[in-house]
């Protein structure tokens, strides 16, 4: 596996380029030029700012991925762009088939508990997810994929503290019958087909669009033992949207989705030794002992557990959601965006990944949700923007259970370990929100916004452990705790919490000519407090603070002010298109869960610290060059610096605050890879009628942590990856061929850190080397 330093990859980039010195930039990737509304300039239309202008106006950065490349980028879900957009990391989430782990610059949350808000929004037409859980969407009927990195909450309607993931869908068509289908088969048995049909049923006036995709693939990890197949695919998913105009002022827009998952155990590796706990006859002393060693070698994709090949995963996903746009005059619209979306899992998870029963654990979740946004969108002649008004009322519950029958021992007897967990969550957000332009002239503008939210959260959890002796019927032990209830004195009512901010944003931007910009922008994010969902006990709500031992039942929100200036613009008549930012955000609050101590029967602890203070800068910078017509470079690089001002972790020394083993104090922060790279390119043959293409690219993702207290075995050293793809277009038909991870290199995409219990530290590997070829038609 190919591993290079920082410093040698940044003065690979430099030689390779040897660009001239210029201001750090952030624009679209390349491939997205391909779906451009104009080829020839290269112009690319988004709705980031919630209305359709050229990318190269919005003072924001921003990546868009059309259609074209995420087919010839081999995305099946939102994971397959991982790698090519500076400063993002977009990867399954751990354990799970179908949770997404969304970091941009450094910030995001891992965790897919309820009581957890994700730093990264995903929208879907503007309709919020508030889960993680269902967030790794298939593309089958995407028109593109816009990357807002950075606060973005005065334009959307929920939280996006870190940034925002807006997928756009196609609207059918009013006059057209328009339609595409494609069907793949690939290494390990991959067989996928997807359709797509948009029909005008009133001319003008009422259109209806049908999409569909069944993507199904065995598993890419073995069990030795017996053969049985893990980390597969099996996806089933369809969207049909309704589109109405029954006068020039009026649209609406009806959508219903549906999602069905039912994979089988997603695996990783051990990196640690699994220990557990062996009592004495009296019950006075613990003595540790080794469950497993930690996994020897380099993973191979092989793998057992201590669970039967008939658990797996499975996810019932759906929504319904209803738009309206109303022109009140020439300048000003009104939309409605109302959504009830509705989801269910029932996941089982190995998380220690071997046949010890340590890490063994059932979550089921039952979650809905209610939005309503209002926006007031202004386009006049020097004033432009959006004032919005947004509600969200969700409902989770869940049921967990855990499975840890090799971890405690009685005289050298194993005991029987289950604990279970049954939790609410009710969450209420209320925001207002305002960003408007005022052009002083063509060339310079001015963009102030404002955002005020409230969120109110009621949560409840009981949690019972139990153990118990096959051996010696009358040892049971049982232990009850229910959280607020269970806490001192006044703590003990505290299961409500409202949490408020103002958070504004400025951006002043100068377009030296039409096809050119600079800008500078500052703005406040937010990131809503709440209830530590991982409560087993007072332990987990136990802090030192200034010396004292005191109780902190909840963890406060997550702040940041984030400073950007950029650049972007099209040359030469569009065949070189450069853009970039450089930025630096400062972090209040930051939200960190931390592994408390590996206590026998109570499992350890899982606290929620509102760790101190962190502090990221960096850069991103994109660079599209056609020097032929047949002939498409581009080149991209995110750079991050991102520390730890403060890390406050009463429970330990000061010196060892971060990293918990002593060996090593780097206190860097979690998923965030110093440099991010992509290079590659497309060359068009003719071929009479029809064209060959032949693409691909070559992405490096540097070193970066796993786990927030840097564990060792919880970090990916730094990897190369290749991808590969040849396609000829006919008339109406086209053949792929496509390679991803043409070098199997192996890499590391997530971490579980649950040292508490077990001392299980495990991650999970992308995708070996695979390939597929698809045949399509469009008309």
């Amino acid at each position: 596996m190919t591993r290079i330093s920082t410093r040698a990859a940044l003065a690979a980039t430099a030689a390779l380029f040897a660009l001239p010195a210029a201001p750090a930039f952030a624009q679209e990737t390349p491939a997205a030029v391909e779906d451009a509304s104009d080829i020839a300039t290269g112009e690319i239309l988004v709705i980031a700012r919630r209305r359709e202008e050229r990318l190269l106006d919005v003072p924001i950065s921003i990546s868009a991925l059309s259609t074209e490349a995420l087919d010839k980028a081999g995305a099946k879900d939102l994971s397959g762009i991982q790698g090519a957009i500076p400063n993002v990391n977009i990867v399954q989430g751990r354990g799970s088939a179908s949770s997404a782990n969304f970091f941009i610059r450094g910030i995001g949350q891992p965790d897919a508990l309820q009581t957890f808000d994700p730093a990264v929004g995903v929208y879907v037409d503007g309709v919020y997810l508030s889960r993680i859980q269902g967030a790794l969407l298939n593309l089958f009927d995407v028109a593109r994929v816009e990357v807002l990195r950075g606060p973005q909450g005065t334009l959307y309607g929920k939280n996006t503290i870190g940034g925002a993931v807006n997928v756009v869908s196609k609207k059918p068509d009013l006059n057209t019958l328009r339609g595409e289908g494609a069907i793949t088969y690939g290494r390990f048995n991959e067989v996928t087909a997807k359709g797509y049909v948009s029909a005008p049923l009133v001319a003008d006036k009422l259109a209806l669009s049908v999409a569909g995709v069944y993507d199904d693939r065995d598993g890419i990890v073995t069990d030795p033992r017996n053969g049985d197949k893990y980390n597969d695919r099996n996806n089933l998913s369809g969207r049909a949207i309704l589109r109405a105009q029954p006068t020039e002022t009026v649209e609406v827009l009806i959508a219903g989705d549906y999602t069905r998952q039912r994979n089988a155990l997603t695996l990783g590796q051990n990196t640690a030794p699994l220990v557990g706990f062996d009592y004495n006859a009296t019950f006075t002393a613990l003595t540790p002992f080794t469950i497993a060693p930690a996994a020897a070698g380099e993973w191979d994709y092989k793998a057992s557990t201590s669970f039967n090949n008939n658990e797996g995963q499975r996810l019932d996903h759906w929504g319904v959601s209803g738009t309206i746009n109303v022109d009140l005059s020439d300048a000003l619209q009104l939309s409605s965006i109302t959504a009830y979306r509705k989801l269910k899992t029932d996941f089982f998870v190995d998380i220690d990944g071997t046949t010890a029963e340590v890490g063994d654990v059932f979550v089921g979740t039952r979650q809905h949700q209610f939005s309503q946004e209002l926006q007031l969108k202004l386009d006049a002649d020097k004033l432009k923007g959006v004032l919005g008004l947004y509600y969200l009322n969700e409902h989770v519950t869940s049921h967990q259970e855990a499975y840890a029958d090799s971890y405690l021992r009685y005289v050298s007897t194993p005991l029987n370990f289950l604990r279970t967990i049954d939790d609410e969550q009710d969450t209420k957000s209320y925001a207002a929100f305002g960003q408007l332009t005022y052009d002083f002239t063509d060339a310079l503008s001015l963009t102030a916004g404002l955002r005020y939210t409230r969120e109110t959260k009621e949560y409840f959890r009981t949690t019972t452990a139990t153990t118990s002796s096959p051996v010696f019927p009358a040892i049971v032990i049982r232990n009850t705790f229910t959280f607020p209830n269970n806490l001192p004195a006044p703590f003990n009512t505290a299961d409500s919490v409202t949490y408020e901010a103002w958070t504004p944003s400025a951006t002043l931007a100068y377009k030296p000519s039409q096809n050119t910009m600079v800008y500078a922008s500052a703005s406040r994010g937010f990131k809503s407090g709440g209830f530590n969902g991982r409560v087993n006990g007072v332990g987990d709500v136990t802090q030192v603070v200034n010396g004292a031992t005191v109780i902190v039942p909840t963890f406060k929100p997550e702040t940041v002010w984030t400073y950007e200036v950029g650049a972007k613009g099209s040359f030469l008549d569009g065949r070189v298109n450069v853009s970039g930012a450089a930025f630096y955000s400062d972090y209040e609050n930051f939200q960190a869960r931390v592994g408390g101590g590996n206590t026998g029967i109570t499992g350890g602890s899982f606290p929620v610290l509102n760790a101190g203070k962190l502090r990221i800068q960096g850069f991103e910078f994109d660079i599209n060059v056609r020097p032929a017509t047949p002939v498409t470079l581009f080149a991209s690089v995110g750079y991050l610096d991102a520390d730890y001002k403060e890390f406050n972790d009463g429970r330990r020394a000061p010196a060892f605050s971060c990293n918990p083993t002593g060996q090593a104090i780097t206190c860097r922060p979690a998923f965030a890879p110093p440099l991010t790279l992509r290079v590659g390119g497309e060359y068009r043959i003719p071929l009479g009628e029809a064209s060959l293409s032949l693409g691909g690219d070559a992405r490096f993702v540097d070193k970066h942590f796993l786990s927030v207290d840097n564990r060792a075995g919880l970090t990916e050293d730094g990897y190369w990856m290749g991808n590969l793809y040849a396609q000829v277009d006919f008339d109406k038909f086209y053949l792929r061929g496509a390679v991803r991870n043409v070098g199997n290199t192996l890499y590391k995409t997530d971490g579980q850190e649950f040292s508490s219990v077990g001392n299980i530290q495990s991650v999970y590997y992308g995708d070996p080397r695979t390939w597929n070829v698809t045949l399509g038609v469009r008309f």
